[in-house]
C-alpha cells in the first residue's frame, strides 16, 4: 500500500516539473515573438505603437501618392521618390540636423547615373547638355556635407529637375541657406521639396530616344520645425528668375497640398497638423 502511495507521489511530482518547464518555455517563445515582431504582443500600449509608427514613418515623409509612379529610393540623408515617366523626383524629403550643417566634406560636382533605377528610367548628366537648364538639386549638396557618401548622392540624376539658371544660383540658394540657418539656430528641420506641374503636356529635354526629361513649371519646399514652439511654412517659386524677397514666395503648407496633391506631415497629431498647415507666418521664422 506503502509503494503504491509513493509510486502515485513520484508521478505527480514528475508531472508538476514537467508542467513548470512547458510554461517557462511557453513564456520565453511569446517573449522571443514580442521582441521580433513589434506590435505582435497583446500588451503593448498604445504610446509603444506610436513610437514604432515614428520610426518607420519620418515626419519629413508625405503620405503614399496615388495616381503618380513612384519608385522609392532610399539614400544614406534622404528619401527620393521618383517618377519614372517623368525622369525626375516626385518629391524629395530629408532631415536636416545642425550636425549634417556643420559638415566639412568637400562638395563634389559629379553629376552621375543612379544606378538603382533601371536603364530605360535612368537619366545620366549628358542628357541636360545644351538644354538650356541648370541640373538643379532637389536635397542640396550644401545639406549633405557629413559624409562623403551623402555628398556623392545628393549629385545622383535621380535627385536632380531642369532648372532655370538664375533660379538656381539665386533665389532656390538663398532658400536653401536659409534652411542651413534655421537647422544651426533652431536645431533639427523636416524638409520635403521637388517639381511642380501644372502645364500638360510638359515641356521637356533630352536628346537620347525615349529620353524625355520633364521640365517643371514651379518648385516647392515644405519646412517644418518641432523644438520650441513647433512651426511650418511652405514656398512656391516659379521656374524662372525670381525677384523680390524670400517672403514673396511664402505660403501655408496646406497651399502646397492643394498645387502638388500631396498630403505632408502625416505623422503628425491630425489637430497639430491642421493648425501648422493652415498657418504662413514668415515673422515667426524670423524673415
Amino acid at each position: 500500500m506503502n509503494r503504491t502511495r509513493k509510486k502515485r507521489n513520484s508521478w505527480k511530482i514528475l508531472l508538476s516539473c514537467i508542467l513548470l518547464v512547458a510554461g517557462v518555455m511557453g513564456l520565453n517563445y511569446l517573449w522571443a515573438c514580442g521582441g521580433r515582431h513589434s506590435g505582435s504582443v497583446a500588451m503593448a500600449t498604445p504610446a509603444a505603437k506610436v513610437k514604432a509608427k515614428e520610426r518607420t514613418v519620418p515626419l519629413e515623409r508625405p503620405g503614399k501618392l496615388r495616381g503618380v509612379p513612384e519608385l522609392m529610393l532610399q539614400k544614406s540623408q534622404f528619401l527620393i521618390s521618383y517618377n519614372v515617366e517623368r525622369l525626375c523626383p516626385n518629391y524629395v524629403c530629408w532631415c536636416l540636423t545642425k550636425e549634417r550643417v556643420g559638415g566639412q566634406v568637400k562638395r563634389s560636382n559629379h553629376f552621375h547615373a543612379d544606378l538603382e533605377v533601371e536603364e530605360a528610367s535612368r537619366v545620366d548628366y549628358f542628357d541636360y547638355a545644351g538644354s538650356g537648364y541648370d541640373r538643379g538639386h532637389m536635397c542640396p549638396a550644401g545639406d549633405c556635407k557629413l559624409t562623403k557618401v551623402a555628398m556623392d548622392e545628393s549629385f545622383g540624376m535621380t535627385n536632380i529637375c531642369p532648372q532655370n539658371h538664375d533660379l538656381n544660383m539665386e533665389a532656390w540658394n538663398e532658400l536653401e541657406m536659409q534652411c542651413r540657418s534655421w537647422a544651426n539656430n533652431y536645431g533639427t528641420l523636416y524638409i520635403c521639396c521637388g517639381p511642380i506641374f501644372s502645364k500638360t503636356p510638359a515641356q521637356t529635354i533630352g536628346r537620347r530616344k525615349g529620353m524625355r526629361i520633364a521640365v517643371p513649371d514651379a518648385f516647392f519646399k515644405v519646412v517644418l520645425m518641432m523644438r520650441r514652439v513647433p512651426k511650418a511654412m511652405g514656398f512656391v517659386y516659379p521656374n524662372q528668375a525670381c525677384e523680390g524677397d524670400i517672403r514673396d514666395y511664402a505660403v501655408s503648407v496646406d497651399e502646397v497640398e492643394r498645387l502638388t496633391g500631396f498630403d505632408f506631415f502625416v505623422n503628425l497629431d491630425d489637430k497639430q497638423e491642421r493648425l501648422l498647415e493652415g498657418e504662413c507666418n514668415p515673422a515667426a521664422w524670423g524673415i
